[in-house]
């Protein structure tokens, strides 16, 4: 069996959280220890979970994982049991009331405090370095913690905190980093990119950013998430097209359409500037793939809200898009709120509308039929090269399959012709 000297560190929930373990993996790297992420099998050692406490499913997930090695701490399977993250950030009272097996509960920002307890120096001179743990040729660049919004139905401000920008010298020399270890694509990632530099530089700062990361060599690709749609940047449009690099890719989260859930949501935009900002994109990046997520089953939802939503995504046609039943989270403003959509009602709208832009990915999909990408090559598997062109982002987008036969390499750019199109899938072969 492995010794404490061993750890595995288990990631749960978004992306954010993975850079977290990144920069935490590298830490206790460089102090010797060994170290592991989201392996198979965990045979001994110490575990550490990096926990998400966003919505119910993702709470539950993460209660799930922490009760499967406590039950492995229990029988000595493992010497050490540890928790961080957002969920022991909500609830770490609670937890530590409930769950003695654990050794230590961490919220997130105690990085310091979990080196300490490995007897391990925070290390300020690896700032900007961390582990990968994604596919070499990608990684997500986190470019700020927390949020200033006040989304209703929101719990991240309670667990993250407010907005804090990272300075523009710091966030461009991780990308140097990343960029020495061969990552070709970067993904910004944010609660709320569009508000970037406004506590540090008292103004929006996202455009100087992306000015400044364009200039690091080999990085290839600049993708954008999380570009709230209030206070947008308009010479974001200029920048994207202007720049080669920057992904004709924008993740903009709308949530919904009808003026009185947004009003109730707290968005600080309504129905006709989210309108009039989708047609302002489309015109000025008419190649642009646009990916959203939407709410169905928010508090006082009506039939007549949720037809305005369908037919607002049949309108826009979105490129990409991901549907959340509405999670009734404890000290968010819309807790208030009666939750009188049943589960039932809520999974039924998210059915109908994914359905809706099932048949409109399709339809977008085999338009693209004897049109040539570039494709980056993100993995082999099965009887096929799975590769992404610049209209998608990994785990969650449209993957395009190439049969084995041809020879490719993972993490390399090459021209790929589409020769048929699935609703969610593309099919191609290199030129």
């Amino acid at each position: 069996m492995k010794s404490e000297k061993h750890i595995s560190i288990i990631t749960l929930g978004c992306s954010k959280n993975l850079v977290d373990s990144e920069v935490l993996m590298h830490q206790l790297q460089s102090a010797g220890y060994k170290v592991q992420h989201n392996p198979e099998n965990v045979d001994g050692g110490t575990v550490i979970i990096n926990t998400c406490g966003f919505i119910n499913d993702a709470k539950e997930e993460s209660i799930d994982t922490i009760l499967d090695f406590a039950v492995a701490r229990k029988n000595q399977d493992i010497q050490k049991l540890f928790v961080m993250g957002c969920l022991s950030q909500r609830y770490k009272s609670q937890l530590e009331k409930e769950m003695h097996e654990v050794d230590a509960f961490y919220g997130v920002s105690d990085l310091s405090r979990i080196l300490a307890d490995f007897e391990v120096d925070y290390k300020k001179d690896l700032i900007g370095e961390r582990a990968v743990t994604t596919p070499g040729h990608y990684a997500y660049l986190k470019v700020s913690e927390g949020c200033d919004r006040s989304c209703s139905f929101c719990a991240i401000p309670l667990i993250r905190g407010k907005h804090i920008s990272k300075p523009i010298e710091e966030i461009v020399k991780e990308a140097c980093f990343l960029a020495s270890k061969g990552v070709k694509e970067v993904m910004l990632i944010a609660q709320d990119l569009t508000y970037y530099g406004l506590d540090i530089y008292k103004k929006r700062a996202l455009i100087d950013l992306l000015k400044e990361l364009i200039k690091v060599d080999g990085i290839e690709w600049i993708r954008l998430h999380y570009a709230y749609p209030a206070g947008f940047p308009d010479a974001l449009t200029e920048l994207i097209k202007s720049s080669g690099k920057i992904c004709n890719y924008l993740d903009i989260p709308l949530q919904h359409i009808s003026d009185p859930i947004l009003k109730s949501m707290k968005r600080g935009h309504n129905a006709e500037q989210t309108r009039n900002l989708i047609k302002k994109l489309r015109k000025e990046i008419p190649q642009i793939a646009l990916r959203t997520t939407m709410i169905v089953g928010y508090p006082g939802e009506t039939s007549e809200d949720f037809e305005m939503l369908k037919s607002f995504v049949k309108e826009s046609r979105f490129e990409r898009m991901g549907v959340f039943t509405y999670s009734h989270e404890e000290d968010t403003s819309a807790y208030k709120l009666d939750d009188n959509v049943s589960d039932e009602l809520k999974q039924s709208r998210l059915e109908e509308l994914m359905a809706i832009q099932e048949n409109i990915s399709l339809e977008i999909n085999q338009e693209k039929i004897g049109n040539v990408y570039e494709v980056i090559i993100d993995r082999k598997e099965g009887d096929f090269w799975i590769g992404r062109s610049e209209f998608d982002s990994p785990e969650v987008d449209n993957e395009i399959l190439i049969s084995k036969t041809f020879k490719l390499k993972t993490g390399d750019f090459f021209q790929i012709k589409i020769t048929a199109a699935e609703a969610f899938d593309l099919f191609g072969e290199p030129l």
